[in-house]
Formats: structure tokens, sequence, C-alpha cells
């Protein structure tokens, strides 16, 4: 059995009147890379910062063996996290900011990041308001990959770089962090950005857990068949999640229906977790 390294039990938070948690559940365990994904206000940042212990909450949750408010600075010796990575104060040298990495964490190995920046085109003298925004961003990635820490929660960590940036922090995310006693959390609404390195998937929608699987699993447990138009009744009477009509062929997505029964409607594919997540949201608020 995977340990698991993050335990969030009926996790509720509201702020006044309005709920933004309601009863989440999630476990993450060591070698997953979870894709915690929702629209924009779904809850992803508030579920992340419950975990973090940077807001209260109702319910349980554990990281580490930590509850993240009572034990918040033993918790945090472990855990790294990045929200936007391309904001750094802009007076800060690089020098400075591994001087400053290295004081406040003891678990803060100033050599990997300097290993790391030695890929990157950034001088330890330079100063961040110099950088472009993607050399920030690899400059705070070398930040925090460079602590050895078990857990590492990112919240829509790409946001406004482009996509050749992006690609290469989610590279290096993979090259310099990631092994199989560590777990990642990722929140996102581009769930094509980050699809191909997923181990598992939680749609959360409303603040409801609407979903979460493995990617394996969700992607047996769903189909995409390419309808023809005198199909289409056949097709419809197995009730899909969603369908999409272009040039005379309709793309309907099905949940946990029989593949020969599928077969017979037209070409069946693999959906990506991008249709996935449109079907199972439009399920939930149709």
């Amino acid at each position: 059995m995977m340990s698991s390294l993050i335990s969030v039990k009926n996790v509720s938070k509201s702020f006044g009147s309005k709920q933004v948690l309601s009863s989440v559940n999630l476990s993450v365990s060591a070698g997953q890379i979870v894709g915690l994904v929702g629209p924009n206000g779904a809850g992803k940042t508030t579920c992340l910062q419950a975990v973090l212990g940077l807001t209260d909450y109702e319910g349980d949750i554990s990281v580490l063996g930590h509850h993240p408010r009572k034990d918040r600075v033993n918790m945090l010796k472990d855990v790294a996290y990045i929200a936007d990575v391309a904001i750094l104060p802009k007076w800060l040298k690089v020098s400075q900011a591994l001087s400053y990495m290295q004081d406040i964490h003891e678990n803060f190995d100033i050599d990997k990041a300097e290993k790391f920046l030695a890929k990157t085109n950034i001088e330890v003298n330079d100063k961040v308001k110099t950088l472009s925004k993607g050399m920030v961003a690899q400059l705070h990635l070398a930040l925090i990959l460079a602590i050895d820490a078990k857990v590492l929660i990112l919240d829509e960590p790409t946001l406004g770089l482009d996509i050749l940036t992006r690609r290469q922090f989610y590279s290096h995310l993979l090259e310099d962090f990631y092994t199989e006693e560590k777990c990642i959390v990722i929140t996102t609404h581009q769930i094509e950005e980050i699809e191909h390195i997923l181990t598992d998937v939680a749609f959360i929608q409303d603040g409801k857990i609407v979903l979460a699987q493995s990617t394996d699993e969700i992607k047996e447990r769903f189909n995409l068949v390419s309808v023809t138009n005198e199909q289409l009744p056949q097709a419809d009477e197995l009730k899909p999640l969603f369908k999409n009509s272009m040039m005379g062929l309709t793309t309907m997505l099905f949940d946990n229906q029989d593949k020969a029964a599928l077969q017979s409607l037209g070409q069946v594919t693999v959906p990506s977790l991008a249709d996935i997540f449109v079907g199972v949201m439009n399920k939930e608020t149709c």
C-alpha cells in the first residue's frame, strides 16, 4: 500500500455565506503527480491554502503526518510551494536570493540551485529586474527545486509564461525534482498543458470534487466516438456526456459504456483529459 503524504477528509470552507469548499476528500501518495483541475473560482486555490495551513477550515487535513495549522513550522520543512513563478522582488540579486534561501530553509541545497542555474543564461550577479519573465520563472524554480521537499504544491505556476517556457518548466520539474518518494500537486484550468505528466486527476467544481481517479483509470472509463448522422438517434440513447458536431460528424463522449456497443456507432478513440474535463463539467451543470 502506498503511503499517503497528503490526506484531506471532509474539508469544507465558507467565506461568510459563500461555501467555497464542500466536503472535499483527497489523498495523495508518494510517487503521484496530481492535477487539481477546475474552472476559475472552483475552489482550487482555497483547497491548497487549507493544505498549506494558510487558511482555517472544517474537517481533517494531514500533511506528512502534520496538522497544517498547529504544526506548520515542522510541516514546511518538507513542503515546497509555488504560486506564480514569475514574481520575485525586482531589486534582488540572484546571489542574494540564493543566500536568503539558505538562511531561511534548512533543507535548501545551494549547490543544487547553482547547478540548475548553470544550465540557464542567468548569472549570479544579475538583478531580477534585468531578467525576462521566463528567466525569473527559471530562477524561482531553481530556488524551489533545490529544497529537498517531499511535497511540492504548485498553484497555476506558469500563468503568463510563453509556451516554450511552460514546457521547459514542466520538464525541469520531472528531471530535477520528481522521484517516487515525493508527490506533486498542480492546480490548473489548462489541463492540456500538464496532461502528459499527471498520474492522477481530481476535477473540482463549485467546491466539490466531482471526479478523482488515476489518469489510466479515467482513460479506460471514458470513450470518444465519431458518430455519423445516421447513427445519431442510437448514440443519443446511450446518453453521451457531451457532443460536438463538425462537418457532418458528431463527436460524443461516453462514460462507462460497453465498448462493443460504441464500436457499432462509429470510430472509438481514447479522449484527452481536456475532453473528459469538458464532458464532466458540462454533465454537472446540465
